[in-house]
């Protein structure tokens, strides 16, 4: 029985991984146990900007949704595939339920809205530091980088202040 599967590739070459996989389908002769190969992605508008055009944008970079019979030579299939990282769940791949499945057709359809995350820190605002070797410290936050997902604070060690670089789960409001 096909099942909804998903696989990490390298963001920004899911296209060309989804092509290279329906080659190898065709030439492994393993046509019959593949679905389709499915790169989430919907409709964006900006409000913000003069342009009211809408363009599309993948919702999970860096995923591809795979339709597929789980079998050994499917899962060697994919797993040696150039750009493919891994399967959701490593070794044993766990399929997606039918609710996820339909959650993500609804978001690629624009039924469902999906929310830009803002980060919950501002620069000026304090910070409490809860992990790492300034665990205990307060500082005030001086850069932030959403994308990857770090702040620079500036905290006070020996009465100088120190810019220390940490993640978004080593500190709290």
């Amino acid at each position: 029985m096909k099942r909804w599967y998903v696989v990490q590739v390298y963001t920004g070459f899911e296209d060309i991984v989804k092509t290279d996989l329906e080659k190898r389908f065709v030439e492994e002769g393993l046509q019959e146990l593949f679905g389709q190969i499915l790169i989430p992605a919907g409709e964006v508008m900006s409000f913000f900007s003069s342009d009211t055009k809408s363009k599309k944008e993948k919702i999970f970079p860096g995923y591809l949704l795979v339709h597929m019979e789980m079998t050994g030579d499917t899962f060697r299939l994919i797993s040696a595939t150039p750009r493919v990282t891994r399967f959701l769940g490593g070794e044993s791949p766990v399929p997606l339920s039918d609710k996820e499945v339909d959650r993500i057709f609804a978001q690629i359809s624009g039924k469902l809205a999906v929310p830009q995350e803002k980060s919950p820190f501002v620069v000026g605002n304090e910070v409490h530091i809860t992990q790492g070797p300034f665990s205990g410290f307060m500082g005030i936050i001086d850069k932030l980088d959403e994308e990857r997902e770090k702040i620079t604070v500036m905290v006070s060690i020996f009465g100088r202040m120190t810019p220390v670089e940490l993640g978004f789960d080593q500190v709290k409001k």
